[in-house]
């Protein structure tokens, strides 16, 4: 295989991490046609590019190959796996506990393309998209821990749920940072988890960092550096939120592999 023939191709290092976390093969004793290191290149080509499945180029295995791949191990939780595995190996090298204690949750609400159906798309009044929204938490330093994917028409304090949830049951987390009407009492009622209110400054006007909301917001950014995800285009919400695990995945394998999260280039001013 030529090295870096594509951006989103894996280094050794990258799959030197994901190569022991996939399922051993079921094809009965007969080799595998193609490498598994080049349908994993291949997925990420998808989600980093943005095209069509059927648009692969071909000196990348077969599109039909692919997606048979990417929906079978999205079945066996593969991805889910990977996540919580990587997240825990990047903490290490933070030198923090390999769950997090606490976690931040945000929402982010994105166009839906045609093939998106009526019955998982909606229009959210606030941000004027029609289409579906995104609810992520991630620990502290930002590493995704779970997503959900629903309709835009979903209320902030409804669809966290979700969420919230998730990460009650895959985590140990039990203290959440959000946003004002995130489901604070059902939080706390029935998952004995207190959800911590970081409110807007009531003076702001246009961009502000805001305390701890702030690492989710980037996460969001770092995810939607992904052009398959600057709009959604799958038609059942689930692609969509194995497709955001898929690019959290890349994201954390990059960030071990440098052995620290990336440093911004700095400005040089030529006079």
């Amino acid at each position: 295989m030529p090295p870096d023939r594509y951006p989103s191709d894996l280094t050794d290092a990258q799959w030197e991490l994901i190569e022991p976390l996939l399922p051993e093969p079921d094809t009965g004793g007969r080799p595998e046609k193609h490498p598994r290191r080049e349908i994993v290149n291949a997925i990420l080509y998808v989600v980093r590019s943005g095209c069509p499945w059927r648009y692969l180029p071909t000196d990348l295995p077969p599109w039909q190959t692919v997606y048979w791949y990417f929906q079978q191990w999205e079945q066996a939780g593969v991805t889910e796996a990977l996540l919580t595995e990587l997240r825990i190996k990047a903490r290490r090298q933070a030198d923090r506990a390999d769950e997090p204690s606490a976690g931040i949750i945000d929402s982010q609400s994105v166009k839906g393309a045609d093939t998106v159906g009526r019955d998982s798309r909606g229009y959210d009044a606030g941000k004027k998209v029609n289409g579906r929204k995104r609810f992520i938490i991630t620990d502290t330093t930002g590493l995704l821990v779970t997503v959900a994917v629903m309709a835009a028409s979903w209320q902030d304090r409804d669809g966290a749920k979700t969420a919230l949830l998730s990460a009650y049951l895959t985590t140990p987390i039990r203290h959440v940072f959000g946003l004002r009407g995130t489901a604070g009492d059902w939080a706390r009622d029935t998952l004995h988890t207190t959800l911590e209110i970081v409110p807007k400054p009531a003076d702001q006007r246009g961009f502000s960092v805001i305390s701890r909301r702030w690492v989710v917001e980037r996460t969001l950014a770092w995810l939607t550096a992904c052009r398959r995800l600057a709009r959604d285009y799958e038609r059942d919400p689930a692609v969509s939120e194995a497709i955001i695990r898929w690019a959290a995945i890349a994201g954390m394998t990059r960030r071990i592999a440098r052995g620290g999260p990336a440093r911004r280039q700095p400005r040089y001013v030529c006079d």
